[in-house]
């Protein structure tokens, strides 16, 4: 169980931290891109995106490890465990979104319900950062927001 929560605690810290250097990219590079508003909002989806992409494999890739390698608990049939499988339970589980096909047992449920709360406020960030983004990229468009032609 200590295994589990160590885990827990890397695994928040590094996908925080994924996430703010690729938010931080982003609001340091696209104001200086002489790009319309509308290419720098694609930009900023596609960089969230490859953001939560690879917060979802770096849970995929530990879950893997703690089923194969460590021995704590299991993630559905143990006989067909690949890392495909703990790719498709992370993104399900990091978006909330929670089939229930594959189901997680032992100790490895308490590292699924911190993935949960992780994915919802980095969600929730990207969301919040994609809004004010739209706001700040309109207005520099000088009210041409229909064109999305930048102004200056």
């Amino acid at each position: 169980m200590a295994l589990i929560g160590i885990t827990c605690v890397v695994l928040l810290v590094l996908t925080t931290m994924i996430h703010y250097e690729v938010l931080r990219l982003l609001t340091a590079g696209l104001p200086a891109l002489r790009i319309p508003a509308r290419a720098k909002l694609v930009a900023v989806i596609f960089g969230t995106f490859f953001a939560h992409a690879a917060e979802i494999m770096l849970y995929a890739v530990a879950i893997y490890v703690l089923v194969r390698y460590v021995g704590v608990g299991t993630l559905g049939d143990a006989r067909g465990l690949s890392l495909t499988q703990c790719l498709y339970f992370s993104a399900e589980t990091y978006s909330s979104l929670g089939y229930g096909d594959v189901v997680p047992a032992g100790d490895l449920r308490l590292l699924a319900g911190a993935e949960v709360l992780n994915g919802l406020l980095l969600i929730g960030w990207s969301a919040s950062y994609t809004y004010i983004s739209m706001e700040r990229f309109w207005s520099d468009a000088g009210g041409n927001k229909g064109n999305g032609a930048d102004a200056g």
